[in-house]
């Protein structure tokens, strides 16, 4: 009997262990809007480093795939690219509220799917642009038990917030610091969600460290730094912007408008100082509030079952090639962003440099619920020990899709460009704003074991390459004709033994499969223009016997420089695809790739 008593014991114990290991984990994603790598803003938060930083991994190689919040959150809540969820912009008509209601996201992304996954799902701050106090419940924003977003077209007013509560009509906030706001609610939230023995999903997404924008639409805009709380004014008083190469170059880089910035003058970099001290101390409210969802869920007994992320949605430029102060740019400062997450299994204290975008961020979660999707242009991201050491040695993939159409909208009582590709005006939105129109391109950001490139091709023609582990602050653009040095460079320029115009013919095909991806494709686009050969990385394609296959490649063009993805201006859309592929032959056998390649189904090509 007592043996019998022990095995009981002992089954019960094994299924508890069971279940526990079943138990969907909890989900808790703070998202900040527009924080920076470039400058190591969250090297200056404490307690995200106490808590999140050293008890969790960095991902070092994390990026956005669209530099601007609307068209970045949509790629971050559907796992899908920018061209395929056709939300390009922060307004309308091409993107914003409006636009993700009629492109079906509404009714179609993560905190829907999580839902139907079994959790109940959470979210306080901003949402979308545009979601304002005039449509918020024109249609409802759906997916959410619980909800209370900041509303247009006071998002930007550290201290003048509306919110809507469960669709409820918007309430004011004027008078209390908005981050604050966020956090409070953060907390009524979280102690709602633990009372259910659902998992749950909880979303914070406060305005820090956003420049203070006043928005009055069809009259003008008004952006300033931002505003901090009182009790962190005492701060980073002695602070500067990191004088790295790309500060204010004596001599620029870049290509079309921003080849053409004048120096910033010491007024406006002495205020652009100031910008990002008030940035660090906007983010201190956000600090203390990790803080105190990290305490928390430990007295709860739910942070060991908790998954943390940690990220935001764009980068931000502010002095860096000249610019003021914003984002919209393919350079690091723009997509380079914070990636960090605290969990079961996660190693502590790590850092990876896997490469990852926001695409992959919605099949990472959807995996960590125990559910599935076909349709995602991402893969789902390891947080294990074992699974991310396994991915480091295979080398996961190395390539980002980085993509924006429409105009560069610079911040900041400064921020004005004085329209150098000769436009005047700003959109609708925006009155005489003077902002730069022509700022659509295609870019694509490669990391491999032994390169770090950075490639682009502009709806103007204008085409920048930047090799980064030469030149990491991106001011030597190898297409530079002007430039006797650079010629030079890249007549003498070689990767991986091969020269310049055979590694450039190789990133003209991959963009090309990149531009239109859909599904596997954006994931594998090797394997679209060389289905049989089993080339993942650039190192392989690079192999001398496909050097006519490659040459042969259409390349990425536009046919007008639109402020939004019109399929139809964006030149060719097929690649030439290698047949079977004889190793005794010095050239490929070429067809033309159907053109369904781009909307799913990359095998049908073998």
């Amino acid at each position: 009997m007592a043996l019998l008593t022990l095995l009981l014991q002992a089954s019960v114990a094994l299924s508890a262990v069971q279940c526990a290991s079943a138990k969907q984990p909890n989900i808790l994603f703070i998202l900040t809007d527009d924080q920076d790598w470039h400058m190591r803003s969250f090297e200056h938060m404490p307690f995200l480093q106490k808590y999140l930083v050293h008890e969790g991994t960095l991902y070092a190689n994390h990026f956005c795939t669209v530099a601007i919040c609307c068209p970045s959150r949509v790629n971050l809540w559907t796992g899908r690219a920018a061209h395929n969820t056709n939300v390009t912009d922060i307004f309308a008509p091409y993107g914003g509220y409006p636009k993700v209601v009629r492109e079906g996201i509404n009714d179609d992304y993560l905190p829907v799917w999580m839902q139907n996954a079994g959790y109940n799902t959470y979210y306080t701050g901003k949402l979308w642009n545009q979601h304002s106090v005039d449509n918020y419940n024109d249609p409802f924003a759906r997916g959410y038990n619980g909800s209370d977003f900041i509303l247009d077209p006071n998002t930007y007013e550290y201290y003048n917030a509306y919110m809507s509560r469960n669709n409820g009509p918007p309430v004011s906030y004027k008078g209390e610091y908005s981050p604050d706001v966020t956090a409070q609610k953060a907390y009524g939230f979280l102690e709602e969600a633990t009372q259910h023995p659902e998992p749950w999903f909880l979303t914070i997404a406060p305005i820090a460290p956003h420049s203070n924008v006043k928005l009055e639409p069809f009259k003008d805009l008004e952006s300033d730094v931002p505003q901090y709380a009182e009790r962190h004014a005492h701060l980073f008083k002695d602070y500067k912007i990191p004088r790295d190469a790309n500060f204010n170059p004596s001599k620029q880089g870049g290509t079309g408008w921003i080849k053409k910035l004048p120096l910033l003058n010491d007024t406006v970099i002495e205020y652009n100082d100031e910008f990002q001290r008030s940035r660090l101390r906007a983010l201190q409210s956000v600090d203390e509030m990790i803080e105190q969802l990290v305490k928390t869920l430990d007295q709860k007994g739910l942070l060991d079952d908790t998954y943390i992320i940690y990220t935001t949605d764009n980068g931000y430029h502010l002095s860096q090639h000249r610019l003021h102060a914003g984002k919209e740019c393919g350079y690091d400062t723009d997509i380079h962003i914070p990636l960090i997450v605290r969990g079961p299994t996660v190693p502590k204290g790590h850092t990876t440099s896997l490469v990852s975008s926001h695409t992959d961020l919605a099949p990472t979660i959807m995996r960590l619920a125990g559910a599935t999707r076909d349709d995602f242009d991402g893969l789902a991201m390891p947080f294990s020990r074992q699974d991310i050491l396994e991915a480091e040695s295979t080398t996961r993939h190395e390539h980002v899709n980085i993509e924006f159409w429409g105009r560069a909208l610079p911040e900041g009582k400064y921020g004005q460009y004085d329209n150098p590709d000769g436009r005047t005006g700003g959109p609708d939105w925006a009155g005489d704003l003077p902002t730069v129109r022509n700022n659509t391109y295609k870019g694509l950001r490669l990391i491999g074991q032994d390169y770090s490139i950075y490639y682009s091709v502009w709806c103007t023609g204008d085409r920048e390459y930047y090799d980064m582990t030469r030149d990491p602050g991106q001011l030597e653009n190898y297409f530079d004709d002007d430039d006797e040095k650079m010629v030079a460079k890249r007549d003498a320029y070689e990767l991986a033994g091969r020269p310049f115009a055979h590694v450039v013919d190789r990133l003209d095909a991959l963009m090309m499969v990149l531009k239109s991806c859909k599904g596997r494709a954006c994931v594998e686009p090797w394997s679209v223009l060389q289905p049989k050969s089993g080339i993942r990385m650039l190192q392989d394609a690079l192999e001398q016997k496909y050097d006519v296959f490659y040459n042969e490649q259409p390349k990425v063009s536009f046919d007008e420089c639109a402020l939004g993805y019109i399929r139809e201006f964006e030149g060719p859309q097929e690649v030439n695809v290698m047949g079977a592929w004889d190793q005794e032959l010095s050239e490929p056998k070429m067809r033309k790739a159907p053109s369904f390649v781009y909307h799913g189904n990359p095998h049908l090509l073998t």
